[in-house]
Parts: structure tokens; C-alpha cells; sequence
């Protein structure tokens, strides 16, 4: 099948970040840091490993930093320059993407992800599009594997992995029909199903790949649960003209929007890095000592 060139992806980062008040009343919580670097930065190398290469965000009030992260620190370099901190000014500028390939727009409302992703249609346009929620810090990155179902099938390609059947109301769960080697066709799609009537315990879990008229749809779109733009009844209406493809994902996820997840990937990350693992690892391991039962 001839598929489209996927070369754009939306990042949704205008929520307030309530849960991690006091730290998010003046930073932004995409910008709290797992170890030494803002989770939202982790979401952007996974796009750009898979090929990405225009990142839109759609953020909100108070979320300038995000932007100045992504931009040259002059003063900064300036006195990293002075000092001969050559190692820390690459890294600065590995982060950096090039110029022309970065842009923002606002979500004025909370209305949700639905209405959030259809902000930003114009600086989309009319190609299929890559969704990274960047609350989901999913390692190995998920977006480059689904790349295979996306070309194999077309249309529109849905990350999805298991959870507990007695937790599929907490979840967007999909049905599911045919699979292959790449994944299996979404049979239905219903958001935070009752337990005795979810089709699956599969989960949607934050990556998406969409074809353009996801927006046409998004822009009548009727408020669903929570009084919210929830994207998943739009992605129902879509799939009743395209296919949907359910890609499992076979790898790590952290859902950095909890406090519990969040510290746990402060934690996973830290160890797999060979710079700091072995001595967090023995920090780790004495603390826990010291614990007890």
C-alpha cells in the first residue's frame, strides 16, 4: 500500500498540571525534569527518530519556557564559551531542532485532547499527522514501530497495551478483529467503558497516527465525558469511512501525569544512564535497606 509520508506531529501541552501543585503555579509540568532533562524533551527525540520533521505544540498560558527551551540560549552558550564548557554547549544544541521546524499555538479553552489536537489544524494541514501525549514516556520510542502498520494498512494507526480488566474504566479501550505481524483492525472504540462491557483490556495509550479529516470531524465534534472534546468519539465517526489499526506496544511506559509514575521514571531513567546508574543504583539499594520491611 502507498502511504503518505508522515512528517508531522502534535504535542498537547496546555493542561494546568494540577496534580503537581505547588511545582506547576510557574512552570510548566512538560518541563519538569526526568533527571536532568524535561520530560517534554524525551516525547521530541522519539518523534524525530521515527522521522518526524515539523513538531507542533499546542500549549496554553504560561507555557513560554517550553518555547525557550527550544531556542538558542546566547547568554548562556556565552558563558559556557568563557569557561571552556564545550561538552555542555553540544549537548545544548543536540536538543535544539532546526530552524523552521518548530511551531505553537494556543488551546484558550480546557476543552480537551479532541479540541486541543483540532487547534491545530492549520499548522497541519491536509496530511496524516502523528499525536504524542507527552504525559507518556514510552521507552524504546513507540512512534518509529508503528511506522510498519502505518505502512502496511494506511489510514489511521493507534498505539494500544494491556492493563488490568478491572481498570479498563479508567481507559479509551478498542475492540479487536483481524491481526497481522504489523497488528490487528479496531473493531470498535469506547471511552472509559464499564468493566462488564469493555470489548478488550486494551487500552489507548498516548500515540496516535491520523489522517487529516480527523479534523472535519473534531470541528462538530459533541462534548462527550467529562463535558470534554474527547478525540476517541471522533475517531469513532472516522472509523466508520477508514480503517484503524491497533498497533501493541512492546516496551516501557511511564505515565509521568501521576506522581507515582513520575517519580518511577525519575527512577528508570536514572538507572539505565551508565553516567549515574551504578551509584543511584547503590544509593537506591541502601535506601531501601534502610526501610526495612
Amino acid at each position: 500500500m502507498v502511504t503518505t509520508k508522515l512528517r508531522k506531529a502534535v504535542f498537547p501541552v496546555a493542561g494546568l498540571g494540577t496534580r503537581f501543585l505547588p511545582a506547576t503555579k510557574a512552570m510548566p509540568k512538560e518541563m519538569l525534569t526526568i533527571v536532568d532533562r524535561p520530560a517534554l524533551q524525551y516525547v521530541v527525540e522519539e518523534a524525530r527518530e521515527a522521522g518526524i520533521e515539523d513538531l507542533v505544540f499546542v500549549t496554553g498560558r504560561n507555557k513560554g519556557v517550553i518555547a525557550d527551551h527550544f531556542d538558542i540560549a546566547y547568554e548562556l552558550e556565552a558563558t559556557l564559551a568563557e569557561r571552556g564548557k564545550t561538552a555542555e554547549i553540544e549537548a545544548l544544541r543536540r536538543d535544539l531542532p532546526e530552524a523552521g521546524t518548530i511551531a505553537f499555538t494556543r488551546q484558550q479553552q480546557p476543552l480537551g485532547l479532541g479540541h486541543a489536537v483540532w487547534c491545530a489544524r492549520e499548522l497541519v494541514g491536509r496530511e496524516p499527522f502523528a499525536v504524542i501525549l507527552p504525559d507518556m514516556l514510552m521507552n524504546p520510542g513507540c512512534l518509529s514501530q508503528m511506522l510498519a502498520a502505518y505502512a502496511k494498512h494506511g489510514g489511521n494507526v493507534i498505539a494500544v497495551e494491556e492493563v488490568p480488566h478491572e481498570q479498563v474504566n479508567r481507559y479509551g479501550v478498542v475492540g479487536v478483529g483481524t491481526e497481522d505481524e504489523t497488528g490487528f483492525e479496531i473493531t470498535e472504540m469506547v471511552e472509559k467503558p464499564r468493566v462488564e462491557d469493555a470489548p478488550s483490556n486494551l487500552m489507548i495509550s498516548g500515540r496516535y497516527i491520523l489522517q487529516p479529516e480527523i479534523f472535519d470531524l473534531l470541528g462538530d465534534q459533541e462534548p462527550g465525558v467529562g463535558g470534554e472534546i474527547q478525540i476517541t468519539d471522533a475517531m469513532k465517526r472516522l472509523a466508520k469511512t477508514q480503517r484503524f489499526t491497533g498497533f501493541r506496544y512492546r516496551g516501557r511506559t511511564h505515565d509521568t501525569g501521576t506522581k507515582a509514575g513520575f517519580l518511577m521514571a525519575n527512577v528508570a531513567y536514572a538507572l539505565a544512564r551508565p553516567d549515574i546508574g551504578p551509584e543511584f543504583r547503590d544509593a537506591l539499594t541502601r535506601l531501601l535497606a534502610d526501610e526495612g520491611p
